[in-house]
């Protein structure tokens, strides 16, 4: 544990004498972008931009009439679909891709017929596009490719396109689906060794990137930005949908270039740096992490609230983590809990200053719900953020009473202090249009709902496996780790290797909740899947990337935010 002697102002402002205290330091790392955005801070647009705009719409009426037409085969336009999905642009094309699968659902028995009876990859394409358009499809239409022993046909081998496609398709599975756990280390075993068949060079590329990020678990518009290089080298791509894909990526980077600059601004004017010089200066990560789940053009002022916000808690979490004394944290869950400017002269000068950016952001909130005619959930947000201090100064408190928790009592304060509760009131206030009722806040507040549930465990798990060994060397409370080798008296791999287990259970709830029929708007299912996505990328491989943001997370941030795609 790293440990400073400050001397510091009491607890109490008023008094005018100063009392040494031991503060732990995280010894967190700087901003690696700084004033980096900041250049593009303006709200103009450019000739160029006109002109790609301009484009674009020629390029996207081309695209429809190519999807609404007849082609040869079924499974010509499950391709294209696939295609379009992955290269990042399907957002144009909700409608058409929904009622093209629509159709497609209804008639999917004909894809077994004649040719495509063997196919693996267009069966496996097929149940992965359904699936994740929310048609529960059983996955017992694999069991055509197994042999007379209930194994994989060995014949499948040599088929490298479709143990890719069936790879990818097992990642949507539910539980019982036991012929997908089966499949899925059929194709891990023969795809690991891929190097020495001979698939075409490109095809390896492919499935070196899929075995380290499955499509169905990436963040789209990364994993977009991604196929872009390998879909190009493809000997018969399509030159429109090529064209189409770079033109919009680099318009809408350069959008999010300018919500980055205008973020940054606000930023500095905060003087985060020297105000809160304990704590992560991650506005730039936050932002890779909020437009992960909405990177829409549409929802531009969505994004930037956002981003503001979960910075903000960034820091509070640091406060409660790091920086506050126990007597600190207690006066400000108190204020927190009053929610009244007139509390902040009790607080210590530091959260005075953390306390008043989270009024006034609560008042740019209220602004934008009221110009939108919902102001009255407004009250659902400050609840979420009172449930997300108390849930804070529990961890805090433990940590100080030197207590380890039975996991039993752990992950309910543990799955609310990772904010997903306020992460999805805010998505429900800002960024849903007029398709959320009080209906919808009841079932994700009220009813327990399993796909929000499976979503708090991924992100609380995975980030406790990445991040435990360097908070422990730092002093911090427990995480599920040391409370799952406490309880169960086992050895910190087995403990992971559990947990890592529950994590993929989660998956399976997500997938089904994706795949079952609610009166909560699809839209929502989707930006849920879409957070756990980021979550899943920025925890991968036991890493926390958001809190070491030198490392991997610097280049997904160059990739969507500094260099353009060559035209």
């Amino acid at each position: 544990m790293s440990l400073q002697i400050l001397a510091i102002p009491s607890s109490s402002p008023v008094q005018e004498t100063s009392r040494v205290v031991e503060r732990r330091l995280a010894n967190f790392h700087p901003s690696i972008w700084g004033d980096y955005f900041l250049k593009y801070a303006s709200d103009s647009n450019s000739m160029s931009s006109a002109i790609a705009d301009d484009r674009i719409k020629g390029l996207k009426g081309e695209l429809r009439k190519m999807l609404a037409g007849a082609m040869d085969k079924p499974s010509q336009k499950l391709n294209l679909i696939d295609q379009i999905q992955r290269l990042g642009i399907a957002y144009h094309f909700e409608i058409e891709i929904y009622q093209q699968l629509e159709q497609i659902h209804k008639s999917y028995y004909e894809l077994h017929d004649g040719d495509n009876d063997n196919d693996l990859h267009t069966i496996a394409l097929l149940f992965r596009l359904l699936r994740q358009q929310g048609y529960a499809i059983s996955s017992e239409i694999f069991n055509k490719f197994k042999d007379i022993n209930g194994n994989f046909s060995e014949s499948l081998i040599v088929d490298v396109q479709g143990l890719l496609s069936l790879f990818e398709a097992c990642h949507m599975r539910f539980h019982g689906d036991d012929v997908l756990n089966d499949a899925l280390a059929f194709a891990m075993t023969h795809l690991e060794s891929i190097d020495k068949g001979n698939a075409s060079p490109n095809l390896k590329k492919q499935v070196r990137s899929a075995l380290k990020q499955p499509i169905h678990k990436g963040i789209p518009r990364l994993e977009g930005r991604r196929y872009i290089s390998l879909y190009q080298e493809e000997p018969l791509h399509n030159e429109v949908l090529l064209s189409l894909t770079k033109l919009d990526f680099n318009l809408l980077q350069e959008q999010h270039q300018k919500e980055l600059g205008n973020l940054t601004r606000w930023w500095k004017d905060l003087d985060v740096e020297i105000k809160f010089p304990f704590a992560r200066d991650r506005l730039v990560e936050m932002y890779l992490w909020i437009s992960g789940g909405y990177f829409e053009p549409e929802h531009k002022a969505t994004r930037e609230i956002l981003t503001k916000v979960f910075s903000i808690v960034t820091i509070i979490d640091d406060i409660y983590d790091v920086y506050g004394t126990l007597e600190e944290l207690e006066l400000f869950t108190e204020a927190i809990e009053r929610w009244d400017v007139e509390v902040k002269d009790g607080l210590p000068e530091y959260m005075q200053v953390c306390y008043k950016i989270v009024l006034d952001l609560y008042d740019e909130i209220d602004y934008e719900v009221t110009r939108k005619g919902r102001s009255n959930y407004l009250f659902y947000a400050k609840e979420a953020m009172k449930n997300q201090v108390r849930a804070y100064f529990t961890e805090a408190k433990w940590f100080h009473q030197n207590h380890i928790p039975m996991m039993e009592e752990y992950m309910p304060i543990a799955l609310s202090t990772i904010a997903i509760e306020l992460l999805l009131v805010m998505l429900l206030l800002l960024g849903m249009g007029d398709t959320v009722t009080k209906d919808v806040f009841d079932w994700l507040l009220y009813s327990n709902p399993k796909i929000v549930n499976a979503m708090k465990i991924v992100y609380r798990l995975m980030d406790d496996i990445a991040g435990h060994k360097f908070e422990q060397e730092r002093g911090h409370g427990p995480s599920s780790v040391e409370c799952f080798m406490k309880q169960y008296g086992v050895t910190e791999e087995e403990a992971k290797e559990e947990l890592h287990k529950q994590v993929a259970n989660a998956w399976k709830d997500i997938n089904e909740g994706l795949c079952c029929s609610t009166n909560v708007p699809r839209q929502l299912l989707v930006r849920i899947l879409n957070f756990t996505r980021v979550v899943q990328v920025v925890y991968k491989d036991e890493i926390d990337l958001y809190t070491h943001a030198g490392t991997k997370l610097k280049e997904h941030v160059t990739n969507l935010y500094v260099n353009p795609l060559p035209m």
